[in-house]
């Protein structure tokens, strides 16, 4: 491999001799590499491919001598490895800034690389790169449907080379599992990951505790002393998918591994009893709520009332002070909004993703205050689960050795990933030139005037031969708008988690002539929307942002989803004094959107600057809550050890 390296790089202009092949590429940035690369490319054009399967063995014995996959010989010759690989299963020739990015993940950066640009075949190209280093390569993805399409591409792909490739089955045993983590590549989410590692640290704890004898008996067979006792083989490489949604977003909550039963629970009546109580207490006399911080606390007046005599407190049924049932109720009833924060299927509630607007199926709040939003929908009490491991995943990633990722997003939080996971950001440019123009922000002092104003801008866009992506915060919001559409006899796709339709198929049907999409925050990221010409033709996608997250970036994101790679689009964000982050976080704000609007209900004055404040007041507040999890996981992790 090294001597065709030598002679791609004399044929790039340089004649030097083999040894000296890695001096000369030592200094080369990731643009000096790229003709190397290519020159490379271009002479394993003729190769068999066993000769492509032998080329990677030498690369895999450079790598087992000592040496890392960012080093610029090796660069070039595991991604000359991969662009070949594509190229002959896929017909994919990569451009340079595919190229560019897959050097900044081998180098443990987070590519920050605009949607559309072929994030896919960047991060495929950069785990066969580290893969030959035979240590396995973990790819984490937002979700299991991008983890079945894209372990579907990469198998077809790295099999030319030699290499192995898995799919992380879900809800399954270790022995499923632990052969999906033996191969080079293996895909799955973020949160099976993780799980598995919580998995793995029980069966290491349980190990510890057997008693000498037994130890010796496992020792001494030959069938057990030769297999791994964990699933996983270590955490060497991870190449993340969409890392500003895995690695921040989801990281506001840990990964916690509990067992249960569907048992009716034994406090049951003492959450009905709360509920009860809840629905009576007042409101700034007997209990303080505070919405931007989700915190809720009893006066002494509140504390004074719970306990009084007209209470019938079931005593006998505690297992936590009264005082936690009544602030559960209380949370459950003002702060956990039904089809915003979770839904109720098959007379179960389910909790709500509020970054993508997926819905969870086996995840349920800690400390009762699951069973307290069970007792407010008047559903079966259940028996809590109980936690046996937990980690946050900021910490379960800082345990890979080689950690990097891919996003559209990453500018605007390089401090996280720079203080949580030491972390850097390259920018990597754009290859077409965008064509997107963002309209002015429109206000509202009513949701209603903007919900109007929503449907009125999508009819007027599907009249004019485009198509419209409306993104909404929550499975009502999005509800509340397909009504709207159905009162003017206008057709339309909805997709908010709740449909069994295939998310993919809906998304990708967005781009058709006159096509309306309403999606629940960030459904279907991942999935391209491909316009039809006539479509392209007329001004391509309209994005409708109907309220803005409490993150700028999430904002982004789905106005990345129009004008991707040169194709033209729009997009516009819609704001009322009625939306959450406005309500919560700027009332001040609110106020003057009230103050402000016309008979109309519309605001034409530009209140975008006093938007932008909120909004970072409000990432600055999670970024610290986020922190202080971490900080608070670091100090339970290291007293445990103490107690050990």
């Amino acid at each position: 491999m090294f001597r065709r390296t030598a002679k791609a790089v004399e044929s790039s202009g340089n004649a030097l001799s083999e040894s000296r092949v890695a001096k000369t590429l030592a200094n080369a940035n990731s643009s000096e590499l790229i003709p190397h690369i290519r020159a490379l490319a271009k002479s394993l054009e003729s190769a068999s491919e066993s000769q492509l399967i032998g080329e990677v063995g030498e690369v895999r014995r450079e790598l087992a001598r000592g040496h890392r996959p960012s080093e610029p010989h090796l660069l070039v010759a595991g991604l000359a490895l991969a662009y070949e690989a594509l190229r002959r299963s896929r017909g994919i020739c990569l451009y340079d800034v595919q190229l560019i990015a897959a050097m900044a993940m081998s180098r443990r950066c987070i590519a920050q690389m605009q949607t559309g640009e072929g994030k896919t075949f960047v991060a495929l190209t950069a785990a066969i790169h580290l893969a030959m280093a035979g240590r396995g390569v973990h790819v984490i993805t937002p979700n299991t449907y991008l983890a079945e399409r894209d372990e579907r591409l990469a198998a077809s792909v790295a099999v030319r080379l030699g290499l192995t490739v898995a799919l992380l089955p879900e809800r399954t045993d270790a022995v499923r599992k632990t052969p999906a983590y033996d191969a080079d590549i293996t895909y799955g989410t973020g949160h099976e990951f993780g799980f598995d590692y919580l998995r793995d640290q029980l069966t290491l704890r349980q190990q510890a505790q057997e008693r000498p004898g037994e130890r010796l008996l496992r020792q001494l067979d030959p069938a057990s002393s030769s297999q791994r006792m964990t699933m996983q083989r270590g955490l060497i490489y991870a190449v993340v998918d969409e890392a500003d949604s895995v690695l921040i977003d989801d990281a506001s909550s840990p990964l916690v591994l509990s067992f249960g039963s569907n048992d009716r629970a034994q406090d049951a009546d003492a959450h009905l009893t709360a509920k009860a109580l809840a629905e009576h207490l007042k409101l700034g006399e007997e209990f303080v709520l505070e919405t931007s911080t989700g915190r809720i606390a009893l006066t002494e007046a509140g504390v004074r009332r719970c306990y009084a005599e007209d209470v019938a407190i079931p005593v006998l049924q505690l297992v936590r002070p009264w005082t936690e049932y009544v602030q559960q109720a209380l949370r459950a009833r003002y702060l956990f909004l039904r089809d915003v924060h979770y839904v109720v299927k098959n007379g179960e509630v389910r909790i709500v993703d509020e970054t993508t607007g997926r819905i969870f199926e086996d995840r349920s709040w800690q400390d009762g205050l699951h069973q307290a939003i069970e007792a407010s929908q008047d559903l079966n009490i259940v028996a809590e689960k109980y936690s046996v491991a937990q980690v946050t995943r900021q910490r379960f990633f800082r345990l890979y050795e080689n950690l990097s990722g891919m996003t559209g997003t990453a500018v605007g939080c390089e401090r996280e990933l720079h203080d949580v996971y030491s972390l850097e950001i390259e920018e990597i440019p754009l290859r077409v030139a965008s064509q997107r123009i963002v309209y002015s922000t429109r206000f509202f002092s009513r949701a209603a005037a903007k919900n109007a104003a929503v449907i009125e801008a999508a009819i007027s866009c599907r009249n004019q031969g485009r198509a419209v992506l409306i993104g909404t915060r929550s499975i009502s919001d999005s509800e509340m708008l397909a009504r709207g559409l159905e009162s003017h006899d206008v057709p339309f796709e909805l997709l908010n988690g709740i449909q069994n339709a295939d998310e993919a198929e809906i998304i990708s049907k967005a781009g058709h002539t006159g096509a309306i999409t309403i999606a629940t925050n960030l459904a279907g990221r991942g999935t391209d929307i491909e316009l039809h010409d006539d479509v392209r033709q007329r001004g391509g996608l309209h994005v409708i942002v109907t309220e803005c997250q409490t993150s700028g970036r999430m904002d982004r994101q789905l106005i990345g989803r129009c004008a991707r790679q040169g194709d033209p689009g729009s997009a516009e964000i819609l704001v009322s004094a009625e939306d959450t982050l406005v309500a919560q976080y700027g009332p001040w704000l609110a106020n003057a959107l009230c103050r402000e609007a016309d008979q109309n209900a519309e605001v034409h004055a530009d209140f975008s600057s006093q938007l932008y404040r909120i909004q970072a007041a409000a990432e600055r507040q999670q970024y610290a809550a986020r922190v202080n999890m971490l900080r608070r996981d670091i100090a339970r992790d290291s007293l445990l050890r103490s107690v050990r």
